[in-house]
């Protein structure tokens, strides 16, 4: 099972069983609408504050956390079902809320009265108790303003600036939810295990909604660079971006990425890195021309422009076991690739390598770069033209490498391209661990 979903899922349950751990009495006796309204709004209370506060880390791209999970791009991802879980969590908690006291004033139900409440001999729970109503005011209209924000970043037609913007305000919404948390969470539950658990995800969200919200998000892996020359390539509609760094990089592996700044209006992008990392200062940039601004880059960039990079990131580094790899490229997805084919003319490592590129269109000075790409690296190079050669499939690459069960195979290009070729590999005897795939969906 991948890193992430262990990470979901173990999230889930573990709270799950501490909550039952918690209120076992209660959950045994309970009996009526009401009874279970009460258990159950403290339930889904705890696991959409869970799922909140990991998203909210998630959001600031621990380098700890990316090794965990195996790189940033399976960290958004996380991130992405995360944000999805707490969409469906809140609305079922607003309805243990909001359902049961609708059907109390309908005369479908008939509310039990409240014992009165003993005085609390604790202060600070005493305190609590007092600002109940406004913290449950707090948790609505907080509640609403997390449903807009993230529905709103499910929505990819919203341009990627506009995202940019928007999803900031993520970290502002969870300051009122902590605080509607903090009051309403039974008191009892803090001096057991699950309320331990619940404070550390409470001070990680805290923390890493304040680096969000003062703009510190990668504050320590950022580098600034100027534009050394940008070229048009119409043949395969990319922008060829060569920045030259002036302050200090750490250097990066073949298949990293970096968020990338050159307007600060637009926010930062991701973009793989397509060259070696030779000590010199300098990184290419091979960006696809696909949405409203990258299809600009080439009239709005000039050499001299000043650029922000935040990086590297991810764990698409080319490091397996198997004494051979397969590599596959689909459209832009060739970044990656080249890079580490010039790496390896500098270091190679003496493993045989098939690379299967597969594109809509492919121009001649493009194919004559990435073939003296290849050879350079001693790289035996395959590419699939749609408009000729049909689309790639599993059945053909096994047909053209007898022994591909020897090979890792490295994936990065369009998702439902490469899962349709992981899947039929799988099938065919592939053990999963050994196909590795770049996840480079940041929303």
């Amino acid at each position: 099972m991948k890193p992430i979903k262990i990470a979901f899922l173990s999230l889930i349950l573990m709270l799950t069983l501490l909550w039952w751990q918690a209120g076992y009495g209660e959950i045994s006796l309970a009996s009526g609408v009401f009874a279970w309204r009460s258990l159950m709004i403290q339930y889904s209370g705890i696991l959409t504050f869970a799922a909140m506060s990991a998203t909210v880390f998630l959001a600031i791209r621990s380098r700890g956390v990316e090794r965990i999970l195996g790189g940033v791009d399976k960290m958004y991802r996380l991130h992405k079902w995360l944000g999805i879980t707490v969409l469906l969590l809140s609305t079922v908690h607003w309805l243990w809320v909001k359902a049961p006291k609708w059907l109390a004033q309908a005369g479908w139900l008939v509310r039990p009265e409240r014992d009165k409440m003993p005085d609390e001999s604790v202060a600070i729970f005493r305190f609590f108790h007092e600002q109940r109503e406004l913290a449950e005011q707090m948790g609505e209209w907080a509640f609403y303003g997390l449903i807009v924000l993230i529905a709103l970043a499910l929505i990819k037609r919203i341009p990627y600036r506009e995202f940019y913007k928007i999803h900031r305000w993520m970290a502002l919404i969870y300051i009122p939810l902590l605080l509607h948390s903090i009051v309403l969470m039974k008191f009892q539950y803090w001096s057991l295990p699950i309320g331990s658990v619940m404070a550390v995800l409470m001070l990680a969200g805290t923390f890493a909604a304040i680096i969000s919200l003062f703009k510190r998000i990668g504050i320590n892996r950022m580098a600034v660079g100027v534009i050394e020359e940008i070229e048009y390539l119409g043949g395969v509609q990319i922008n060829s971006v060569l920045i030259q760094l002036k302050t200090r990089w750490t250097g990066h592996e073949a298949g990293q990425f970096a968020f990338v700044t050159f307007h600060q209006t637009e926010g930062a992008h991701p973009f793989t890195i397509s060259s070696a990392w030779r000590g010199d200062g300098k990184i290419l940039l091979l960006i696809k021309a696909l949405g409203d601004y990258t299809k600009t880059l080439a009239t709005r960039l000039k050499p001299g422009d000043l650029v922000q990079i935040e990086g590297p990131y991810g764990c698409f580094n080319f490091n397996g076991d198997m004494p051979r790899q397969i590599w596959i490229g689909g459209g832009v997805g060739v970044t990656p690739f080249i890079a580490r084919m010039k790496f390896l003319v500098l270091y190679p490592d003496g493993k045989q390598k098939d690379f299967f590129y597969s594109a809509r269109q492919l121009d001649n000075t493009a194919l004559q770069n990435l073939t003296q790409d290849a050879d350079d690296a001693w790289i035996k190079l395959h590419t699939y033209i749609q408009s000729t050669d049909g689309i790639l499939t599993g059945e053909k690459l096994r047909t053209l490498i007898p022994d591909w069960q020897s090979a890792d195979i490295w994936f990065c290009g369009p998702s439902a391209f490469g899962q349709a070729i992981r899947n039929d590999l799988i099938a065919n005897g592939l053990t999963a661990k050994h196909f590795h795939q770049e996840l480079f969906e940041m929303r």
